[in-house]
Order: structure tokens, then C-alpha cells, then sequence
């Protein structure tokens, strides 16, 4: 209320009172700038006199002017660094720059404030000699197909180290291996020349096995013909077998009708006369006739008079 008045009216007030005013607003100010609102994710470390004292967690504290100091306010968020190449130099003597990402946390405010000097810095001289100490055990091509073997060595090295410090090392990554020039000219004709060789083994293996197929196509056809032909010739032979049958059965039935009239002579003798047209049929150029042929014929004649006989 009186600085509501000092300000309108500042006559009415004397030297003292004018100070006294003045030095209670500035204590004021002080207490309220003394009160710290700690966030969720921050972790603030406080000094009494110089020394440690306490590390304030979430919510509203208040710092005693000119005794306590604040020293550090430490985020509890994942953080991530991603280092510079580094130049190394393999068991082969191939020198090559390859760069990290290292993925830590703090998890413990007060020796990451007192631990180290300069944790970002330690971390990246720690982990440049650890990248170094590993690629020095691996030759070329084990560096460039080794990234799962690296990250976790790198990984737990810089774990182990960094624990002091109050920081917890969650996931080391190889971001980049850069070879010479030269290497990796030889690399791009290497693998040019991989690709050559495997497009020629397929074009090969293609032609073998269209070669392969059209023999065994051609040998199928070939099984498929004489099959077809076998079995042409055996329906061949079962029809000639069946007619031959069916001619034979016919011929017994007749002779078996002139046997039962009774012409048994006659059978015989008209036999011989199929035979002796049967041979005059042919191309032979002679022809032997029998001398009975007039008996033969007498014989055909009473042959044909029996059987009209047993037809009345």
C-alpha cells in the first residue's frame, strides 16, 4: 500500500522510509525468484556453500538466496550424439573413416555433474579409442560384414566406462564405413564381375535344362510311338486270330453238316479240289493233277445226289 503511494505521491514520504520501501520490494523479488519449478523430465543438483546438497526432483522448491546454488539441470531423456568420422586403420592396413551414433541417458544426476568435466567430450575420445581398438583386431571385408560385432563391443565398452559417470549407454550404431577410393573401386569391379558370373551360370543352367527337357520329350514320344504301334499290331493279330477263328468255326460247322448227311468221302474229295484251285490260283508254272480226277469228280456227284436226297 505505501508503495502505491510512494509512487503517486513520493514528497510525502521521508529518506528512510523511501529506503525502507525500496530494500523490502527487493527482498521480495528475491524470495519469489528463489522458488524453482522442476519439471517431469529434469533433474537439478543443488550446492550449499560450495558442497553438494541435494538434487531436487519434480515440483516447486525454493533455493535460498546466496547460500544455495543451482550446479546443474540434467535432462532424463534419451539422448543421442552422433560422432564425427573417425579415421581407423584395419589389421590389414587399410585406413578408413567410419562414424558412430552412440544412444545414452543419464541416470544419475550428481556424478554426471561431479564425474567428468565434459561428459559429451570424454564420450566421443572414449568412443574414437574403442572404435579404433576394434577395427585394429578385423581386416578389411570382416569390418565391412562385422556392424552387429562392432556395435555391441562398442556398446558394452563405453557402457562400462561411462558407468561412473553416472551415464547409461543404451545403443552404440555404426552409421557409416567409407573406405579408400581405390577399395572401393575394386569393390564395384568385384561385385560387376560377381554378377557376370552369376547371369552366365543361370543363362547355363537354363540352357541345360531346356536341353534336358527337349530329350526327355523326345524320348516320351518315342516310348509313345512304339507303344501305339505295339498295340496297333496286337489288335492286328486278335482281328486275323478272330477272323481266322470265325472262318474255322464256319468250316467245322459245314463239315459237320456234311458229316451228319452222311458224305464224309465227299468232304474230302471237295477238299482236294479247293486245294487243286487254290493252286491254280498261284503263281507256280506247273500244275500236277491228279490221276484219280475222275473218280474225284464221280465222287463230288454222288456227294451232291446224297445230299439232295436227305434235303427231300
Amino acid at each position: 500500500m505505501k508503495l502505491f503511494e510512494l509512487l503517486i505521491n513520493p514528497v510525502a514520504f521521508g529518506a528512510l522510509e523511501i529506503t525502507l520501501i525500496i530494500v523490502g520490494v527487493v527482498i521480495l523479488a528475491v524470495i519469489a525468484a528463489s522458488f524453482r519449478l522442476v519439471t517431469q523430465t529434469k533433474k537439478v543438483v543443488v550446492e550449499r556453500l560450495g558442497g553438494y546438497h541435494t538434487t531436487w526432483g519434480v515440483g516447486i522448491h525454493f533455493l535460498v538466496p546466496i547460500v544455495d546454488r543451482i550446479a546443474s539441470t540434467v535432462s532424463l531423456k534419451e539422448q543421442v550424439k552422433d560422432f564425427e568420422p573417425q579415421p581407423v586403420i584395419t589389421r590389414d592396413n587399410v585406413t578408413m573413416q567410419i562414424d558412430t551414433v552412440v544412444f545414452f541417458q543419464i541416470t544419475d544426476p550428481k556424478a554426471y555433474t561431479y564425474g567428468v568435466e565434459d561428459p559429451m567430450s570424454a564420450i566421443e575420445n572414449i568412443s574414437a579409442t574403442t572404435l579404433r581398438n576394434i577395427i585394429g583386431d578385423l581386416d578389411l571385408d570382416e569390418t565391412l560384414t562385422s556392424r552387429d560385432l562392432i556395435n555391441t563391443k562398442m556398446r558394452l565398452t563405453l557402457d562400462e566406462a561411462t558407468d561412473p559417470w553416472g551415464i547409461k549407454v543404451n545403443r552404440v550404431e555404426v552409421k557409416n564405413i567409407v573406405p579408400p577410393k581405390d577399395i572401393r573401386d575394386s569393390m564395384e569391379k568385384q561385385m560387376r564381375a560377381e554378377r557376370e558370373k552369376r547371369q552366365t551360370i543361370l543363362i547355363a543352367e537354363g540352357e541345360k535344362r531346356a536341353e534336358i527337357l527337349r530329350a526327355e520329350g523326345e524320348a516320351e514320344a518315342v516310348l509313345l510311338r512304339a507303344e501305339a504301334n505295339k498295340q496297333q499290331r496286337i489288335l492286328q493279330a486278335e482281328g486275323e486270330a478272330s477272323a481266322i477263328f470265325k472262318i474255322k468255326e464256319a468250316e467245322g460247322l459245314g463239315i459237320e453238316i456234311i458229316k451228319k448227311a452222311g458224305a464224309d468221302q465227299a468232304v474230302l474229295t471237295l477238299k482236294s479240289l479247293e486245294a487243286l484251285a487254290q493252286v491254280a490260283n498261284g503263281q507256280a508254272t506247273k500244275i500236277v493233277v491228279p490221276t484219280n480226277i475222275t473218280d474225284i469228280a464221280s465222287t463230288v456227284l454222288m456227294a451232291a445226289e446224297i445230299a439232295k436226297d436227305n434235303k427231300k
